[in-house]
C-alpha cells in the first residue's frame, strides 16, 4: 500500500487533480497492467481517499466559521443539496435523524420516509374509496394501492442494492438504481394517470397525499445521479468499465463480463433462444388441443415456481388463446415460447370505453423481472371505436420480446418501466401506440400503422419521462413504419406522425430507421399546445426512406440535431446496458451504430449540449455545438427502391446473431407505390467514511 499525507481540500478540483498524481503514482509503482492484486487493492484505497478529499466541504475553513452547525446537520445538508426538493429533503431527515450524521443511516432514513408516505398515501386512498361512488374512481384508487406497493418494492430493493455498493460493482448498483427509483417515480405517476377524466375530487385529493413520497422518490434520484456524475468527473467510471474494468477483472472474478453469463440467464436458457421449437424441452406445455398437461395459460401460470432465479420454459402450443394473462412479480425468470407470432395468439378486449382502467385492459401484462417471450403474438381486439386498449403491458426489468407480434389500436404496448428490449417484432396500432416510462430498445421491428377513425390521426410513439433525471427513452433503431394495407389509401388524409410527448421530459430517439411516406413532414405532433415543447427530447438520425427528409419538420427547442457522438449513448450496450444482459442470450443484437455512420455536414449547426447530456458526454461539448438552424435543412435521404409483399412486412432485420454488421433493411409498403425522391455529497455514501 502506498501511504501518503492527505491534507485537507478546499475544492473538488484541486482534489482531483491530487487523484490523478495518485493514480499516475500507482502505474509507475505496479505498472499500467499489473498482475498483482496489491495494485488492484492500492488502486480501490486511493479512489476511496481521493474521493473523501475532493468532496470534503472545506474542513479547514468550517473550524473558522462564525455559524457552527452540528454534524449532523451538515451531513443532512450535504446529502439533500443536489435535490429539486431540497425543503423536504431536509425536513424528512431532520424529524427521524437529528441525532445522527451516520451517512449510510441518514440514506436509509431517507428510503424509510419515502416508503411511509406512499404507505399512507394508499391507506387515504382506502378512506376515499369507501366514500366514493363513481365506478371509475373507485377502479382508480384501487389501481392506486397496488401500484404503491410496486413503487415501495423499488424503494426497498434501491437501499438494498445501495448498501452492496462498493468500487468493483459501481456501475452496475447505480445503474440499477437509476432505473429502480425511475420505476417508484413512475408507479407514483401511473397512480395519477389513472384519474384522468374521471369525475370528482378523488384525483386531485390523491395528487395531494403523493405530494410528499413523489418529492422524496425524486430526491433520491437525484442522490444517486449526483453520485454518478462526480464519479464521472473524477475519472472513476472508467474503473468499472473499459481499461480499468479489465484490469479488477483479471483478479476478481466479475459476474456477467468478459465470456461468463448474466447472473439472470444460465446455459439452457441461452440456448433456448437460439434453438427451434422442436429442440426446447419446455417445463410445461399448455396446448388448445389437449396434447398438453394445461388447456388454458393461466392455469399453467399456477404451477409457475415462485421468485426462481433458474430459467422456466412454458411452451404455449398454436392456437388462439381468449385470455387475460398477468405475469406477477413472483414469476422471475419465466419464459414463453410459442409456434410463431401469427400462430400463438393470447387475445382479449378489455377497453377504457367499457370501463376498464388503462393500466388493467392489457391481455397480457408481465411484472416478473427477467422475462423472456419468443414467437407469440399478443392481441386487444377492442377496435379504434373503444380508445385506450393495451395488447402488452411490461412492468419488468430485463425483459426480452424476440419475433413477436402486438396488436392492437390505441396503446398496444405499454412499455411501462424498467429496461426492455424488442429485437424482431411487429406491433401494430393507431394513437400512441407504444407508450410508457421505461428504457426501451426496439431494433428490427415493424411499427405498422393502421387505419384510425376518420375524426383520429395516428401517432406512433408517446413517452412518459416524468423528471428529467429518469434513464428512461424510446429508442427505435433500424425499424421499419409502415402503413398496413387497409390504411394506406387513407394515409395523407388521416395523417400519422412518430410521436408526441405524453410528459414533460419525454424522451424519443429513432435512429438508422426506414420512415415510409405515411410521417408528415413535421413529424411530431404537439400533445396539448405548447406542452412540453421546450423541455422534451426528440431525436433523428441517419434514416432513411420518403418520411425521413427532417427539412420541415418541427422546430420546437426539444427537438435536436445531434453528432454521431452525441447519439452514441442511445445505442443499446449503452442505452440499456445490453451487452451485460440482452448480448449473451443470442438473439439478434446490435451494440453499437448498425449501418455506416454519415459524413457529418459542416453546415448543419447542432443542438448545445443539454444539461442532462453533460456527464453521459464527459463534460465535453462537440465543437459544433449550438442551436439547430432550421434555414439549413439536414441533406435529403438518398432515393430508396420499394420492395412489396403482403399486407404485414417482414421484420427488417434478417441477420445472424452478433452480427458484426447489418445489411441494409428491406422496407416495405404493403401495396404497390410510385418511387418517391428523396456535487458535493458523494463522501457520505461510502463505508469508513
Amino acid at each position: 500500500m502506498l501511504h501518503t499525507r492527505i491534507e485537507p481540500v478546499k475544492s473538488e478540483k484541486v482534489a482531483l487533480l491530487r487523484f490523478h498524481r495518485f493514480r499516475d503514482i500507482v502505474i509507475v509503482q505496479y505498472g499500467r497492467r499489473s498482475e498483482k492484486k496489491i495494485a488492484v487493492i492500492s488502486v480501490c484505497s486511493l479512489i476511496l481517499v481521493a474521493m473523501v478529499v475532493a468532496l470534503t466541504i472545506g474542513y479547514g475553513d468550517a473550524e473558522k466559521s462564525e455559524v457552527q452547525v452540528s454534524s449532523s446537520q451538515k451531513a443532512i445538508q450535504t446529502i439533500c443539496q443536489s435535490t429539486d426538493y431540497q425543503e423536504a429533503c431536509v425536513r424528512s431527515l431532520e424529524s427521524a435523524g437529528n441525532n445522527t450524521s451516520d451517512p449510510r443511516k441518514l440514506i436509509e432514513i431517507g428510503f424509510e420516509a419515502a416508503i411511509k408516505y406512499i404507505n399512507e398515501a394508499a391507506e387515504n386512498s382506502t378512506l376515499l374509496e369507501e366514500l366514493e361512488s363513481d365506478p371509475r374512481a373507485k377502479t382508480a384508487l384501487q389501481n392506486c394501492r397496488e401500484l404503491a406497493d410496486r413503487a415501495v418494492n423499488d424503494l426497498r430493493r434501491s437501499y438494498k442494492r445501495f448498501d452492496d455498493l462498493d468500487f468493483i460493482n459501481v456501475d452496475d448498483v447505480l445503474d440499477d438504481l437509476k432505473v429502480w427509483l425511475s420505476g417508484a417515480i413512475t408507479y407514483q405517476e401511473t397512480c395519477l394517470d389513472g384519474f384522468e377524466d374521471v369525475p370528482g375530487e378523488s384525483g386531485q385529493k390523491m395528487r395531494e397525499f403523493l405530494t410528499q413520497s413523489m418529492q422524496m422518490s425524486s430526491n433520491g434520484l437525484a442522490m444517486v445521479v449526483d453520485i454518478s456524475s462526480v464519479l464521472d468527473s473524477m475519472g472513476v467510471q472508467g474503473f468499472s468499465t473499459s481499461a480499468s474494468r479489465r484490469l479488477l477483472s483479471e483478479e476478481l472474478p466479475v459476474l456477467g463480463h468478459g465470456e461468463e453469463l448474466p447472473d439472470w440467464l444460465d446455459y439452457n436458457g441461452r440456448k433456448l433462444l437460439s434453438a427451434s421449437v422442436n429442440e426446447i424441452k419446455p417445463d410445461l406445455v399448455v396446448a388448445k388441443d389437449g396434447s398438453g398437461k394445461y388447456n388454458t395459460i393461466n392455469e399453467a401460470l399456477e404451477d409457475v415456481p415462485k421468485n426462481s432465479d433458474k430459467r422456466f420454459v412454458l411452451y404455449i402450443k398454436q392456437g388462439v388463446y381468449v385470455e387475460n394473462v398477468k405475469i406477477n412479480g413472483s414469476m422471475t425468470n419465466l419464459m414463453l415460447v410459442g409456434d410463431g407470432q401469427t400462430k400463438t395468439k393470447i387475445t382479449g378486449n378489455l377497453n377504457f370505453i367499457d370501463g376498464t382502467s388503462t393500466y388493467h385492459t392489457a391481455t397480457v401484462a408481465v411484472q416478473g423481472d427477467n422475462f423472456i417471450a419468443k414467437d407469440i403474438g399478443f392481441e386487444n381486439s377492442a377496435g379504434p371505436e373503444k380508445h385506450q386498449a393495451v395488447a402488452l403491458r411490461v412492468s419488468a426489468d430485463k425483459v426480452i420480446f424476440y419475433r413477436c407480434q402486438m396488436d392492437g389500436y390505441q396503446d398496444t404496448l405499454y412499455a411501462h418501466t424498467y429496461r426492455q428490449f424488442y429485437r424482431d417484432c411487429v406491433i401494430s396500432g393507431t394513437i400512441d401506440f407504444i407508450f410508457g416510462d421505461s428504457a426501451a430498445v426496439f431494433q428490427g421491428c415493424t411499427l405498422l400503422v393502421r387505419k384510425p377513425l376518420d375524426n383520429q390521426q395516428n401517432i406512433v410513439t408517446a413517452q412518459g419521462r416524468k423528471d428529467l433525471r429518469q434513464p428512461t427513452g424510446l429508442v427505435l433503431q433500424n425499424c421499419s413504419f409502415v402503413a398496413d394495407a387497409a390504411y394506406f389509401p387513407y394515409r395523407h388524409k388521416l395523417k400519422s406522425y412518430l410521436g408526441r410527448p405524453w410528459k414533460e421530459y419525454s424522451r424519443t430517439i429513432i435512429m438508422e430507421s426506414f420512415l415510409d411516406d405515411l410521417i408528415q413532414p413535421e413529424g411530431w405532433l404537439p400533445w396539448n399546445e405548447d406542452f412540453a415543447l421546450k423541455t422534451l427530447f426528440y431525436t433523428e438520425f441517419n434514416n432513411r426512406g420518403p418520411g425521413a427528409d427532417k427539412s420541415h419538420r418541427v422546430t420546437w427547442t426539444g427537438v435536436k440535431e445531434l453528432p454521431a457522438e452525441r447519439i452514441r449513448r442511445f445505442t443499446a450496450s449503452k442505452f440499456i446496458e445490453g451487452n451485460k444482459w440482452v448480448k449473451k442470450t443470442k438473439v439478434p443484437y446490435a451494440p453499437e451504430f448498425i449501418f455506416p455512420l454519415p459524413k457529418e455536414d459542416d453546415y448543419v449547426k447542432y443542438s448545445k449540449v443539454t444539461p442532462e447530456e453533460v456527464k453521459d458526454l464527459g463534460k465535453k461539448k462537440h465543437d459544433k455545438s449550438s442551436y439547430v438552424s432550421r434555414s439549413d435543412p439536414s441533406p435529403s435521404p438518398k432515393k430508396e427502391s420499394h420492395h412489396h409483399s403482403g399486407s404485414v412486412p417482414q421484420s427488417s432485420i434478417a441477420a445472424p446473431p452478433m452480427a458484426d454488421s447489418y445489411p441494409a433493411a428491406p422496407a416495405p409498403s404493403p401495396v404497390p407505390q410510385p418511387e418517391k425522391k428523396p456535487s458535493s455529497f458523494l463522501k457520505l455514501f461510502y463505508r469508513g467514511y
